[in-house]
């Protein structure tokens, strides 16, 4: 049985899992399901994922696999993605784990208000675009003494860090007072050779 991703395009946690098989060379069978759709809602889909989100990956075996970070340090194990030493393996993990708790809660849901639901940015929850800003900035200020966030290298902190980040103007969060994080940004598209 080959790998199977569903994942639904918009979103960023699950180019995640897209960027980091495509960087290993992992082949997989790409499944778009719609969250707009409720295509996560399915008995079918929430027999793979109680949760109904995706990313859902199903392994070659048949096992099922969700949550992006999760999903993305499985497949990464043992690649230049995860730095060897065990402290900067450490940080990344703090990136990653600071990325689902203190970032995409704001940066992500601040886009999918604006690009999906059509809301305007000046109507747009003045706590959420505040956070939103407090996030980039910690991007920001952390950018400023190193090419990538853990390392010389681009590892899977950068991967979970840039899906959303590129993608914040799409929620009306300028990145113009983040050259840092701009610049980043293009580094690791680079790295991935992400083209979209």
């Amino acid at each position: 049985m080959t790998l199977r991703v569903f994942g639904d395009s918009i979103s960023g946690n699950c180019l995640k899992v897209k960027w980091t098989l495509d960087y290993l060379g992992l082949a997989h069978d790409w499944i778009e399901t719609s969250v707009l759709e409720a295509e996560t809602r399915t008995e079918e889909f929430l027999a793979l994922n109680p949760a109904g989100q995706v990313p859902t990956v199903v392994l070659a075996d048949g096992r099922p696999l969700a949550q992006s970070n999760a999903i993305i340090l499985h497949f990464a194990e043992g690649s230049a993605l995860i730095p060897a030493d065990p402290y900067a393996r450490a940080r990344m993990l703090e990136w990653m784990f600071w990325e689902q708790y203190s970032h995409e809660p704001y940066v992500a849901v601040a886009r999918f208000q604006v690009a999906y639901l059509g809301k305007s940015p000046a109507d747009l929850d003045a706590k959420l675009v505040a956070r939103a800003h407090g996030a980039l900035q910690r991007l920001e200020d952390a950018l400023g003494a190193g090419a990538f966030l853990v390392g010389d290298d681009c590892s899977l902190a950068d991967i979970a860090l840039v899906a959303y980040t590129r993608v914040a103007p799409e929620g009306g969060l300028t990145l113009a007072p983040y050259p840092a994080v701009q610049a980043w940004i293009t580094r690791v598209e680079a790295a991935l050779n992400i083209t979209d």
